[in-house]
């Protein structure tokens, strides 16, 4: 932004593949770690945009289609591999006109005094002058080196460091459950995402481009570890089962006379409340390695402290059924950066607490709802049980067949409108 391109920016990374110039080789295999989102530099790599969605329940009581052109758009979202997000941002980096260094080293200390008297305007105090007058943090990294900063912005993901040395109390709980993610092949090209509710957690196939797809699948850690360590051949049996007929039936599409029961209150019927279920495509071999992944909720009670805020994952990790972890940070990111603006158009300290507090209030809230509608679905299609799987089926053919309800969560989750609509979708 013009009001911050003269602030002098450190980012501490021990990523080794922040140090290359070029970590991206077309005839590598596609990372299993995917993310959505980000631009000009993802496109010169490889991605995979979507336009429709399929989201469905094993109990085969119903089931819900989104289509892009039910918000009269081309595409739903975009699948990018970590490693292609990770390149891009570092490209767009070294292409902007910013002063930016790359530490590719750890932080092993951090050291936050209390404000004391102010800086004379008579002399240009020293880095450590600031510090001890509270008006600097203190960073000692894992080489020797030392930094001071008005600012640090903990963006180190779920086990943060940032957030463990600030001292920042956080709330949440293990699910018992763990995600093994992998990339897969089919012998067709995949342009939707998919996602099924199984007993055990939901599993989500989504497109990568060349005939290759993610997997992200939720299970208990006995069978997540059985899973890993089982030969290929038997894995990519038990998951197109997983994707087709295990665990139950079809949904079948509604008769055209009980969609009539919508027509009071669903507005202009969308495209895709015309389409009937599909299979998914089959897995023909795998094309990565199988990761496992415990998952959890967590959140900070706190974003804020003088001279440190937290983004993404250090802020909040949540449940992955719907692919927003990313985005949430995304959200984060682009918030705190206008808050920083903000507060040198009008000569803040951007260290500042009572500046900091601004990014808290905006996205503390946004944050905590979204983990709620999230920890909601991983309990609700955690049970089997009738009375319920009949209100999840309900929930579906409501998504299915009230046009504005769909067009609402497809604007929600694309992160055009800012009320929630809990229903499960990957953007």
């Amino acid at each position: 932004m013009p009001l911050t391109k003269h602030l002098s920016v450190a980012i501490i990374d021990s990523n080794p593949a922040l140090g290359k110039s070029n970590f991206i080789k077309k005839e590598d295999p596609p990372d299993p770690r995917v993310k959505i989102g980000a631009w000009q530099y993802v496109q010169q790599h490889r991605h995979a945009y979507f336009d429709k969605m399929q989201v469905w329940d094993y109990t085969g009581l119903g089931y819900t289609k989104y289509n892009a052109r039910d918000v009269n758009k081309e595409i739903l979202g975009c699948v990018v591999e970590n490693k292609v997000l990770h390149s891009s941002l570092l490209s767009c980096m070294q292409n902007t006109e910013f002063r930016k260094t790359i530490y590719p080293s750890r932080l092993t200390s951090m050291a936050l005094l209390p404000s004391s008297s102010s800086i004379s305007v008579d002399s240009t105090p020293s880095a450590t002058t600031l510090f001890t007058k509270g008006h600097l943090a203190k960073l000692d990294l894992s080489d020797g080196k030392s930094l001071y900063a008005k600012l640090v912005v903990g963006a180190d993901g779920g086990k943060s460091r940032v957030r463990e040395l600030a001292g920042f109390k956080t709330t949440g709980w293990s699910y018992s459950q763990n995600a093994i993610i992998c990339t897969v092949e089919h012998n067709k090209e995949n342009y939707c995402a998919w996602q099924r509710f199984l007993p055990a957690g939901p599993i989500a196939l989504l497109p990568i481009g060349d005939n290759f797809s993610n997997i992200v699948w939720t299970m208990n850690p006995k069978d997540a570890s059985d899973c890993k360590s089982m030969n290929e051949d038997d894995f990519v049996k038990i998951l197109n089962h997983a994707l087709d007929y295990g665990y139950g039936p079809h949904p079948k599409s509604i008769s055209s006379g009980s969609v009539d029961m919508f027509s009071w209150f669903r507005g202009d019927a969308t495209l895709s409340a015309k389409e009937c279920f599909e299979v998914p495509p089959r897995v023909v071999k795998l094309a990565s390695e199988r990761m496992v992944f415990p998952l959890s909720l967590k959140h900070a009670n706190n974003y804020v402290s003088k001279r440190v805020v937290l983004i993404g994952d250090a802020a909040h990790t949540v449940h992955p059924l719907a692919g927003q972890g990313v985005n949430l940070g995304f959200g984060d990111a682009s918030t705190l950066s206008r808050i920083i603006a903000e507060g040198i158009a009008v000569g803040a300290d951007i260290g500042e607490v009572s500046l900091l507090k601004k990014y808290e209030a905006e996205r503390k809230p946004a944050n905590i709802v979204m983990m709620a509608v999230l920890d909601g679905f991983q309990k609700a299609y955690s049970v089997d049980f009738g009375p319920l799987n009949i209100l999840r089926a309900a929930a579906f053919h409501g998504a299915q067949y009230i046009s504005p309800l769909k067009r609402n969560i497809i604007s929600y989750a694309s992160g055009e409108q800012r009320l929630p609509l809990p229903l499960p979708l990957f953007t």
